[in-house]
């Protein structure tokens, strides 16, 4: 028989042979492209998305990458900012997905967990 002890200890001896060194961080420092547009989504969960334009590491181009703040404080302050206005945003990058009819699609956005004029 089983005890709780053999069963946490297995569950520790596994966690220790499979560790995970997995990390999702973005940092990202640009200007804002457009004005902030707020969103209430079915569920009654509200978002504000912002898009930013970055330089590429070789300055060879600009990415826009576009930015979901879903805290009160984080969507209030994005409500703020301008056009043009330098930014940095830390956060982590997420695969969305919806159904458009039939199909289903996704984008690449960043969640925001911090936003600092810079």
């Amino acid at each position: 028989m089983r005890t709780k002890t053999d069963s946490k200890k297995k569950q520790r001896d596994q966690s220790e042979l499979e560790e995970d060194y997995s990390l999702n961080d973005v940092v990202l420092r640009g200007r804002v492209s457009r004005e902030a547009i707020e969103k209430e989504l079915p569920s009654g969960d509200k978002v504000v998305e912002i898009r930013i334009v970055v330089a590429r590491d070789n300055r060879d181009g600009y990415d826009t990458l576009d930015v979901a703040l879903w805290s009160a404080s984080l969507r209030k302050r994005a409500l703020t900012l301008k056009n043009d206005e330098w930014i940095e945003v830390v956060g982590a990058l997420r695969r969305r997905f919806w159904k458009t009819g039939k199909v289903v699609a996704s984008r690449w956005q960043v969640e925001g967990r911090e936003l600092t004029r810079v």
